[in-house]
């Protein structure tokens, strides 16, 4: 058995943001419509679908979770289970999809 580490604890020293990611952050907020979440646990569902074989399914998961986490007031520490797939389309058509739901709720829905 080993014991899972954060990816806090896995680096050292501040983590700068870039510029690229202020201006994602600006548009999905602005992007992303007002909605009412169940009561946490959460678990989510992503869909990144990118134009780049490379991408990583791990990825956006963070920094996207981190900027619905500010948009709907809660802390990321809820969710108790995610589900992401990669998509690839086109370049320039490129989206997020994604969908919070109650965690113990989610089990005996199919999604």
């Amino acid at each position: 058995a080993v014991k899972p580490l954060s990816v806090n604890a896995a680096y050292t020293g501040k983590r700068h943001r870039t510029k690229a990611y202020g201006a994602f952050k600006t548009e999905a907020l602005m992007k992303l419509r007002p909605m009412k979440l169940p009561k946490p646990p959460y678990q989510v569902h992503y869909i990144f679908a990118v134009s780049s074989k490379g991408f990583d399914w791990d990825n956006g998961i963070k920094t996207f979770q981190d900027i619905l986490s500010q948009k709907y007031g809660f802390n990321d520490n809820q969710v108790y289970k995610a589900t992401v797939e990669k998509v690839i389309v086109k370049k320039g058509n490129e989206y997020i999809k994604f969908d919070i739901q109650h965690y113990e709720e989610a089990k005996t829905k199919v999604m």
